[in-house]
C-alpha cells in the first residue's frame, strides 16, 4: 500500500487573530501546534511566524528560531519554511528564514497572483489589532508577486543549501512555470506539487478543476512529481478526500481553514490532522511518518539544517 503524507501548516499569513482564538500567533503557541500535529499524524508541518504583540506576518529569523528549535527537540517531524511570507512583504524579506536557515524543505509560489481576503469581512466584524480591517479591506488591490526572476532568485539563492521546495500551484499556469524551471535546471525531481484551491484569484474547488490540475500535472512531470492538495476554508476535507482517493497527498492546518465543521471552530490544527487521518484509514491508505515522507521527497534530513 502506497504512504500518503499527511502536511499541516498551522498558522499561515491568511488568517488575522481576531478570526480564532485558537490561531497560534507566539513563537511557543506556534511550536505547540506544530509539535501536537505531528503527534496527531503529520509527516511534515508548513511555518510562518507571527510578532508575538500583534499577531501580524513576519519573516523575523529570531522568531523562527524560537520555535523551530523547541519542535525539532521534541519531534522528528519535517519542518517546512514559508518563502511567501505574507504578500505585502517584499522578496528579499520572504527569503531570509529559508536563506539562512537552510531548512530540508521551504514553500514556493509558482507565480504572481491576484490575492484576495476581503471577503472575510461577510464574516468577520470585530477585530482586536488596528492593521486587520485595512489589511483584509485592501486586498481587493493585493497581488502576490513571485515573478519569473523572483522564483529564479530564490531558488539560485538555496541552491547550495540543498533545500527542496514545496512548489505551492493555484492554477494550471503555475505547473507550466514548475515544469519550466525544471528545464532551465533549477528545480529537480521528484517535485512536491502543492496544489491550491479555493483561494480568490486562483483555481477553484470544484471537482473538475482538482482532476484538472492532476491531469496536466501528470502530463507535465510523468513519475516524477509527488502531488498534494489542499483547499481553502470549507473545501478542506472535501478535497484533501477527493485527492487521496486520487493517488494524492493532502495539507490540512488552521493557515488553509479555520473550521472543524459548519459553523465550529477547530480548536487546533491537531484537529484537523486526526480528521484527515481517520478518512484516509478509511480508504485503507496507510499514513507516512517523517522518515517515509523524508525518503519520498528525496530530502536531506533533519541533520543538514542551520537550527
Amino acid at each position: 500500500m502506497r504512504k500518503v503524507i499527511i502536511s499541516c501548516a498551522v498558522t499561515g499569513a491568511i488568517h488575522t487573530p481576531s478570526m480564532s482564538p485558537y490561531l497560534p500567533v507566539t513563537p511557543a503557541e506556534i511550536a505547540q501546534a506544530a509539535i501536537d500535529a505531528a503527534a496527531a499524524g503529520a509527516a511534515i508541518v508548513h511555518l510562518h511566524a507571527r510578532d508575538p504583540s500583534t499577531g501580524r506576518p513576519s519573516q523575523d529569523v529570531g522568531l523562527y528560531r524560537e520555535f523551530l528549535a523547541p519542535i525539532r527537540d521534541a519531534s522528528p517531524v519535517v519542518l517546512n519554511l514559508t518563502t511567501g511570507g505574507s504578500p505585502a512583504m517584499a522578496i528579499e524579506e520572504r527569503l531570509q528564514p529559508a536563506l539562512r536557515l537552510r531548512p530540508e524543505l521551504a514553500s514556493l509560489n509558482m507565480g504572481s497572483m491576484n490575492f484576495g481576503l476581503y471577503e472575510m469581512l461577510d464574516r468577520f466584524k470585530e477585530f482586536k489589532h488596528d492593521w486587520e480591517r485595512p489589511y483584509l479591506q485592501n486586498s481587493d488591490d493585493l497581488i502576490f508577486r513571485n515573478t519569473f526572476r523572483d522564483i529564479a532568485y530564490i531558488l539560485e539563492s538555496c541552491g547550495a543549501n540543498e533545500t527542496r521546495f514545496e512548489i505551492e500551484c493555484y492554477d494550471i499556469g503555475h505547473l507550466y512555470t514548475a515544469a519550466h524551471f525544471l528545464d532551465r535546471g533549477l528545480l529537480r525531481g521528484p517535485l512536491l506539487i502543492q496544489s491550491v484551491f479555493g483561494l480568490r484569484g486562483g483555481i477553484g474547488a470544484h471537482p473538475e478543476d482538482v482532476m484538472h490540475m492532476r491531469r496536466t500535472a501528470d502530463r507535465l512531470f510523468g513519475a516524477d512529481y509527488i502531488w498534494s492538495v489542499l483547499g481553502a476554508g470549507r473545501h478542506q476535507m472535501p478535497i484533501a478526500s477527493m485527492a487521496a482517493s486520487m493517488g494524492g497527498n493532502v495539507r490540512v492546518g488552521l493557515e488553509d481553514s479555520l473550521w472543524d465543521g459548519p459553523g465550529r471552530l477547530a480548536t487546533s490544527s491537531a484537529v484537523q490532522v486526526r480528521r484527515i487521518r481517520g478518512i484516509l484509514e478509511a480508504l485503507s491508505l496507510d499514513v507516512a511518518t517523517p522518515d517515509e515522507a523524508r525518503a519520498m521527497l528525496g530530502l536531506k534530513g533533519a541533520h543538514a539544517v542551520s537550527f
